[in-house]
């Protein structure tokens, strides 16, 4: 039996155990009427605005659909690009939809207890996880059967598959970064600066948005942005197997470890829950450790049993071991107890200015442990297998993705679950469940990225060995003055996307601001609870304005490597390459860390530190939390599918570039 044949069931196997996730979880009790009707406005606004999002989505992925037919091989390039497009996006949609029915379930669950609580909200988030690795294997595994492998030009038309996945999480981060900030930022400046009210006051007309938000940005968004990894980090792999050998053992083995990796993580969730003495965080933690064990333990058993060489367990365990550090650096920066947080909200005393630089001097300096961990597994995977072991050493990694991405989608339905149970007004004992629950939340959403943002990082190396071979680049020559430009021009492209988005975000969160002072203004008795606010034109507004904002970053992302590998050459693009990776890899870093910091930093205030909700110290740590908000879920995250889409396409267009590049 051909090897695609295993990792195509165990996608099924995936994608089976998610439906069956889904299905479990919607059959839980609702709730009550009212929080049935708060629980319909989050899931109407987040489906209205993915449904609008598609339609962009469709004018840039009908126009190069066409462009593809032209290439050498155009017509399978297309359709691999197309199904990677669609099965991203029903990733994203399937995840999002049910996260937008989990919350208010966990909600309800939370009368129960932490455990309930937290045992929907988990099998809520699984479905998202699991649904991104079945998607992906399935697609592949059937296209290789499709195409074929037996040369290198056919495994090079799976790149098309890589490039549809990138471009619908470009258009998923980008586009649900800036809706979730412009809400979250508008709700936070007049609500909780303005008016002092708790968070998630039904009195706030942009609450509904920023719970909508949550949804597209770290559910839909995060999905995305992963499930594009996963899928490009294969077909780099697979890129790096064609220039070495074209035997099917080589082109089993990224695979194989993918479908070891669902196995690991379908068993840890039997670690992911809560005793009667046990927390979520160690429950959380029991999870990924189990999966990693798991993992490891098989991915040994195969490596021996099937005959290939031990260097390429090492390569595959370099990988799982740069998961479980990243994670845990991450969560040290992050965490909402953690000492960089509460050395934040410390400075939050001394008022915003102070809370700010704190914030921002602790993202900068969390950037060095993942780097270093970065750079002994590409030291270490390489040693042991050469190129190719950096590729299977990514695969390794990520082949965690139904765990990671199941613990992420944790993040935003606790997160709407304590909004529904806020809004709600729900007797103390429910709230302090979903509370609890919901600053764990924030703690993987936090950690989760840090995740992501490695494994973008480590894709991308992938890619650029795949890239180099394309082009028959041998050596970066950074004597030559071209490549030097294209180095110089990498380094400049994440500060120049990152700038766009979060121009976009202060843009829209004007207009939210703008919309929630005339509401409390104009609509008579808001604040005194005796009307209800225009959740509706709060919603409209963050959808409009973040489709708006998305288009330029979008050709910012595209055009950049064309116009270099066009006018500079294929030498200047590898440059480019070479700039843009560790750039983006730092300043993705920096951003999503400051921010995760100052959002826990304000979170701890609120528990009662330094006077608490209300205080000086709070409304300065709102401030350095409003800074650090399009950081952590718009710029920061975004730059992990940025770095794929200019890899992707790099690859893609390499013949273009070798035929009929200027060179100038």
């Amino acid at each position: 039996m051909e090897f695609y044949y295993y990792s195509f069931l165990a996608g099924v196997i995936a994608l089976i155990f998610s439906l069956s996730a889904a299905y479990i979880t919607i059959k839980r009790p609702e709730g009550d009427k009212k929080m049935i009707e708060i629980s319909d406005a989050i899931k109407s606004g987040a489906r209205a605005y993915l449904n609008r999002q598609l339609k962009t989505i469709l004018i840039f992925g009908v126009i190069l659909f066409i462009v593809f037919l032209f290439l050498k091989n155009g017509v399978e390039i297309a359709i691999a690009f197309a199904v990677g497009a669609i099965s991203s996006y029903l990733t994203a949609y399937l995840g999002m939809n049910v996260a937008v029915r989990a919350n208010v379930r966990t909600t309800k669950s939370a009368e129960r207890g932490t455990h309930a609580a937290f045992s929907t909200a988990i099998l809520g988030g699984s479905v998202t996880g699991f649904a991104a690795v079945g998607f992906a294997l399935i697609s592949l595994s059937a296209l290789i059967g499709f195409i074929g492998y037996s040369t290198a030009a056919k495994i090079f038309i799976l790149i098309g598959f890589g490039f549809g996945a990138s471009l619908i999480s470009l258009f998923a981060r980008v586009g649900g970064g800036i809706y979730t900030k412009a809400a979250d930022v508008g709700a936070d400046l007049v609500g909780k600066t303005e008016l002092n009210l708790p968070e998630d006051d039904p009195r706030n007309p942009a609450v509904i948005a920023d719970n909508v938000g949550d949804n597209v940005g770290d559910c839909a968004g995060m999905s995305a942005d992963v499930y594009e990894s996963y899928s490009v980090t294969l077909v780099a792999s697979l890129l790096i197997a064609a220039t070495l050998s074209t035997t099917a053992k080589l082109f089993a083995y990224p695979l194989y470890v993918a479908s070891i990796g669902i196995i690991g993580s379908l068993l840890s969730l039997l670690f992911l829950r809560v005793g009667k003495s046990g927390t979520p965080t160690k429950a959380l933690y029991k999870g990924i450790t189990a999966a990693v064990i798991i993992a490891a333990i098989l991915d040994y058993i195969l490596t021996a049993a099937l005959g290939y060489s031990t260097g390429y367990f090492i390569a595959v365990l370099a990988g799982l071991v740069i998961a479980v550090l990243i994670f845990s650096v991450t969560d040290y920066f992050t965490g909402n107890t953690s000492k960089p947080v509460v050395k934040i909200a410390t400075a939050a005393e001394g008022g915003a200015g102070t809370d700010v630089i704190m914030g921002l001097a602790v993202g900068l300096r969390s950037t060095w442990l993942p780097v270093l961990f970065i750079i002994a597994g590409i030291f270490v995977s390489y040693s042991a297998a050469g190129i190719y072991g950096i590729g299977i050493a990514t695969v390794g990694m990520l082949s965690l993705t139904a765990t990671i991405l199941t613990i992420d989608s944790f993040g935003p339905i606790t997160d709407n679950a304590g909004g529904i149970a806020e809004m709600c007004g729900l007797e103390p004992k429910v709230r302090k469940v979903t509370d609890e629950l919901d600053a764990i939340g924030n703690t993987t959403k936090a950690t989760t990225k840090g995740f992501a943002i490695g494994g973008a990082a480590l894709s991308a190396t992938a890619l650029f060995v795949a890239f180099a071979s394309a082009v028959h680049l041998n050596v970066i020559d950074a004597l030559n003055p071209t490549v030097t430009i294209g180095i110089f021009i990498g380094v400049l492209l994440p500060f120049i996307f990152s700038s766009f988005l979060m121009e976009a975000v202060g843009f829209a969160a004007t207009k939210m601001v703008d919309e929630v002072r005339r509401q409390v203004k104009t609509i008579k008795g808001l604040l005194q609870g005796k009307a209800k606010p225009d959740y509706a034109k709060a919603v409209d507004i963050a959808t409009v304005n973040a489709l708006k904002s998305l288009v330029v970053p979008e050709l910012v992302a595209i055009l950049t490597p064309i116009a270099v590998g066009l006018i500079l050459g294929p030498a200047a693009l590898g440059g480019l390459l070479v700039g843009v990776i560790p750039a983006s890899l730092l300043l993705a870093l920096f951003m999503a860390n400051s921010g995760g910091a100052m959002d826990n930093a304000k979170k701890y205030v609120e528990a009662g530190h330094f006077g608490g909700k209300g205080s000086d110290a709070h409304k300065a740590a709102v401030v350095g939390d409003t800074l650090g908000d399009p950081l952590k879920d718009t710029a920061g995250p975004a730059l992990n599918s940025m770095i794929k889409v200019v890899s992707t396409l790099s690859i893609l267009l390499a013949p273009i570039f070798l035929a009929y590049s200027l060179g100038l």
